[in-house]
């Protein structure tokens, strides 16, 4: 698949995240309905109806494909996925809940086991991000497409996003060789996105959650002239078992 197909698909997607945003709010709004589910992670209406926005939508797009989601069981057990769709309708479903604003849509288009296409919508933020290829790595911003690559840094030092503000000794370790003068707590792939823009510079993590979680804000990141290996520098491939993550570490454009 060349830039301008994946261009074309992310284009056509692009509206649906808007629209699955909006509903996504709306629905908070009116009151979530949750539950529990077996790995004990909470799970609303409002993921479920997302997931049934996107889910439809990349079907009618790219019928060929497979769709793997957080929140379906199809296709979770085939072994043998190399091109494939990644989708975590919401990431970040407890602050969703709590009505706070960092939560995300996410949708990554997989080829050859690696991210070609990512979209990120963050509708409380108003801010969705988008890539389909190296150097087409966007936010959309008043209808305005903002290329991510050509941002420029508007502070000094080195600043890091933490998926919790109480750091364990390796992250700690990172943030000394990188040279970290500050950090903020932030959840969900916004993470990604913000890395990606070039307004934060690092985010480490140890093994954790699922490929769902991290494949559209990889792709953003990788198009946007960021990196994306884990701790040993490894790059990262999807389809593996369980779509389980390895230790992961962002750098911006800036410190790579």
């Amino acid at each position: 698949m060349n830039t301008e197909e994946t261009k074309k698909i992310t284009h056509l997607l692009i509206e649906t995240f808007s629209d699955a945003g909006r509903v996504a709010l709306s629905l908070r709004e009116a009151g979530l309905k949750k539950k529990i589910k077996s790995d004990n992670t909470p799970v609303t209406n409002g993921d479920l109806e997302v997931n049934k926005i996107l889910t439809k939508k990349i079907a009618e797009i790219t019928p060929n494909i497979p769709i793997v989601s957080e929140e379906n069981l199809a296709n979770k057990d085939d072994k043998n996925l190399s091109d494939f769709w990644l989708i975590d309708p919401i990431d970040g479903t407890k602050d969703y809940i709590n009505n706070r604003d960092e939560f995300t849509l996410n949708a990554a288009l997989i080829l050859n086991k690696k991210p070609a296409i990512g979209i990120i919508n963050a509708p409380a933020k108003k801010r969705i991000f988008y890539s389909y290829g190296l150097s087409n790595s966007y936010e959309l911003n008043n209808h305005q497409e903002i290329e991510l690559i050509n941002k420029k840094k508007d502070y000094q030092g080195v600043k890091a996003v933490s998926y919790s503000n109480e750091l364990k000794p390796q992250i700690l370790e990172i943030y000394k060789r990188y040279q970290v003068t500050s950090h903020q707590e932030m959840k969900s792939s916004l993470k990604f996105c913000v890395v990606a823009a070039g307004e934060f510079d690092l985010y480490a993590a140890e093994p954790r959650a699922c490929e769902w979680d991290i494949a559209a804000g990889h792709a953003i990141l990788i198009h946007a002239g960021g990196q994306l290996t884990d701790f040993m520098g490894n790059e990262i491939h999807y389809g593996k078992p369980e779509f389980k993550n390895p230790s992961i570490i962002l750098k911006s454009k800036n410190i790579i």
